[in-house]
């Protein structure tokens, strides 16, 4: 597959990175021509503009601060078609505050800015080093990776992605609930930050509506 990546910060080069490992072909693009240049010979891809990473890729990764997301997308001008993975989260810490509270969520507002692409919400619940992690499987168990999208192909196109890191894609439903991701994302690392394990607070699928555990 063909990915282009919008921003050559820590999860470009985290996620990118692994694709590239896995046999994709990657562009870089930044604003800075030099960080894209930079990332690109480390991790074994091109280097470009915004724009021409947002030409090439079949799939594009927005991999920039919540802050300049729609900015970065205007000036990408994702073309229409194409597979937007959106990853960003829009909290301040320390608290976790959501910065889209009582609006549109993060993609639905980055799906407005880059009008005609197909919006997958994912990889926003993890830390950049997880994704460094080759395989990410804590406590040996493959990682969940949440995905919210309207489009089939493009969910399709992430979920293969997913599989490509060694995690497993969870269908999270539409596009609509990407807000609750983000909640979901902004809640979980706020518990992390206070010490806790988010993880403790689910029981085994199992019994997780209240049925008998499985039994080997």
């Amino acid at each position: 597959m063909r990915i282009g990546t919008l921003g050559a910060g820590n999860m470009a080069e985290a996620l990118a990175g692994r694709w590239v490992a896995a046999g994709h072909e990657v562009t870089v693009g930044a604003r800075s021509p030099e960080k894209a240049a930079a990332l690109a010979g480390k991790i074994g891809a091109t280097a470009g503009t915004l724009r021409e990473a947002a030409a090439f890729g079949d799939a594009v990764l927005l991999a920039v601060p919540f802050a300049v997301a729609e900015e970065v997308l205007r000036e990408a001008a994702v073309p229409a078609g194409r597979t937007l993975i959106d990853c960003t989260n829009p909290v301040v810490p320390p608290e976790m505050a959501l910065l889209t509270a009582g609006g549109p969520s993060a993609a639905e507002r980055c799906a407005a800015a880059a009008p005609g692409a197909h919006v997958v919400k994912a990889f926003n619940v993890c830390h950049e080093g997880i994704w460094r992690t080759t395989p990410p499987q804590p406590d040996g168990r493959p990682l969940g990776v949440p995905l919210c999208g309207d489009d089939a192909a493009a969910v399709a196109a992430v979920e293969q992605l997913v599989r490509d890191l060694d995690c497993e894609p969870l269908n999270g439903g539409g596009l609509a609930r990407a807000g609750q991701l983000e909640a979901t994302a902004a809640f979980v690392i706020g518990l992390w930050f206070g010490g806790g394990d988010p993880a403790s607070m689910l029981p085994p699928v199992g019994v997780a509506m209240g049925g008998e555990p499985h039994v080997a």
